[in-house]
């Protein structure tokens, strides 16, 4: 039997809310791809134990399912970078909110982020992991948005490239909310401010 929370107000399935758009990539598609990429680390990183280093909050999902499709000893840590605060546009400035746990030296990290735009956080983020001497630094993007990079990033493995447009769902939030789809969608609320 359930109970309502106190507090708890209703969430709409995410056909009826009237904020999200179209599905951008599906539940299949992901869990697909995420099967994919799992092989494909586990054959190029055969014989290691890649630690798998999540950008927070946005890649939580996506590095708990890539995971487990990884058949090797891996590792997890956490990096939370903020360049957004509260809004859809990155600000430009960078800074880590929260910082790793491991230390990187003679490791093989895999760096695992959500979505890359224009490239200038996951290019901080690189240089800063770089100077703690890994033995080897890769990224593993699920979305890359096409055309919006103003660094080219230098990406071992992409889910699935998209068009500019703001999107939530599968870890992906505005204001904290869509997380928890199990799908990818567009999100045409409050003017549908692109990032």
């Amino acid at each position: 039997m359930s109970e309502t929370l106190a507090g708890a107000s209703s969430f709409p399935h995410p056909d009826d809310d009237p904020k999200l758009g179209d599905i951008v990539v599906s539940q299949e598609a992901l869990e697909r791809r995420l099967a994919e990429l799992g092989a494909q680390i586990t054959t190029d990183y055969a014989g290691r134990a890649p630690l798998l280093v999540c950008v927070l909050k946005g890649a939580v999902l996506f590095m708990a399912d890539l995971s487990r499709h990884i058949q090797l000893p891996v590792e997890l840590d956490f990096m939370a970078v903020s360049s957004y605060g509260t809004a859809t546009k990155t600000s430009g400035v960078v800074r880590i909110v929260k910082d790793l746990d491991i230390d990187l030296g003679g490791r093989d990290v895999i760096v695992v982020e959500d979505i890359v735009d224009s490239g200038l956080t996951l290019n901080y983020l690189l240089k800063n992991l770089a100077a703690r001497h890994p033995a080897s630094l890769a990224v593993c993007a699920l979305l890359l948005k096409e055309g919006q990079q103003k660094v080219e990033p230098d990406l071992a493995y992409v889910g699935f490239r998209i068009a500019n447009t703001f999107i939530v769902g599968y870890g992906l939030d505005v204001a904290e909310r869509y997380r928890n789809l199990r799908d990818i969608r567009t999100y045409i609320g409050s003017g549908g401010d692109d990032s």
